[in-house]
C-alpha cells in the first residue's frame, strides 16, 4: 500500500493492547488522521522519539480501510520543550490542543495545523504573556470559523471613534456606544484588529499595555467562542 509522508502534530494518545498506541494527529495535507503505532511503548521502539506532545514530527503512514491507519516511521523535527517548563503554559497547551481537536471534527483546512504550530511557538517563548496567547488563539479560531466581529463600524453602522467607550453586542457582532458604562475603548479595538489581522503573539506582546488589554478582552473573546 502507498506510504504517505507529512508533518504532523499529536492531538491525542491512547494506550492499546500491551505495547501499542492509537494516535490522533493533525496534518496540513491530510487533515486529522488516526493511526496505530505498533510496539511504540516498548523500550527500543524506533517510533517513540517522534510522537512527543508539543512537537512537530515528520511521519510516514499508511491509510487504513477502517479509518485507522498504520504509523510506519517518525522523525522529530521540532520539540517545544519550554511549554512543559511552567505549569500554566503546559495547561494552556493542553487546552489549546483540546479545543483544536474539537474544532477539527470535520475535514480541517491546513490553517488549523498552522494555528497549532504557531500556538506552540508562542507558548515556547516564555516572554509572551499567557493572556496575549489566549486572546490571539480565540480570535484565530473565530476567524477560521467565519465569526469575525465588525471592528470598523458600531452596531448602528457608524465608524468606531477613538474618543468613545463601547460595550459589545452579541446580536449584531459589533460594538455599541456606551459613554458611561462601556468597558472597551480604542486601544482594545486596536488590539483586536491586530489579532484578527494575522499578527503573531510575539508582535502583539510588543504593543504598549497589551497584556493588560488582553486580560480585559479575554472574557469577551471567550464568550464569542462559546456562542459560536
Amino acid at each position: 500500500m502507498k506510504q504517505l509522508v507529512t508533518p504532523a502534530i499529536i492531538l491525542s494518545r491512547t494506550d492499546y493492547g500491551e505495547a501499542d498506541r492509537i494516535l490522533t494527529m493533525l496534518t496540513p495535507e491530510y487533515g486529522k488522521v488516526t493511526l496505530i503505532a505498533k510496539g511504540v511503548r516498548r523500550i527500543k521502539s524506533k517510533l517513540a522519539g517522534g510522537i512527543e506532545l508539543f512537537s512537530v514530527s515528520e511521519i510516514t503512514f499508511i491509510k487504513g480501510r477502517g479509518g485507522v491507519g498504520t504509523l510506519v516511521s517518525t522523525r522529530l523535527t521540532k520539540h517545544y520543550s519550554r511549554v512543559v517548563g511552567e505549569l500554566d503554559r503546559t495547561m494552556l497547551g493542553y487546552d489549546i490542543i483540546k479545543r483544536l481537536h474539537k474544532a477539527t471534527e470535520d475535514e480541517p483546512e491546513p490553517a488549523y495545523f498552522q494555528l497549532l504550530q504557531q500556538a506552540f511557538e508562542a507558548l515556547d517563548n516564555t516572554q509572551i504573556p499567557l493572556e496575549i496567547i489566549k486572546v490571539w488563539f480565540f480570535t484565530q479560531l473565530l476567524q477560521l470559523g467565519g465569526h469575525t466581529p465588525n471592528l470598523r463600524l458600531d452596531s448602528q453602522g457608524r465608524p468606531l471613534a477613538s474618543d468613545q467607550r463601547y460595550e459589545f453586542s452579541f446580536d449584531s457582532m459589533a460594538f455599541t456606544t456606551s459613554p458611561d458604562y462601556g468597558h472597551f475603548n480604542a486601544s482594545h479595538i486596536k488590539l483586536l484588529r491586530l489579532c484578527f489581522g494575522g499578527n503573531t503573539p510575539h508582535v502583539l506582546s510588543r504593543i504598549e499595555s497589551s497584556e493588560e488589554l488582553a486580560s480585559q478582552l479575554l472574557p469577551l473573546v471567550q464568550s464569542l467562542q462559546t456562542r459560536n
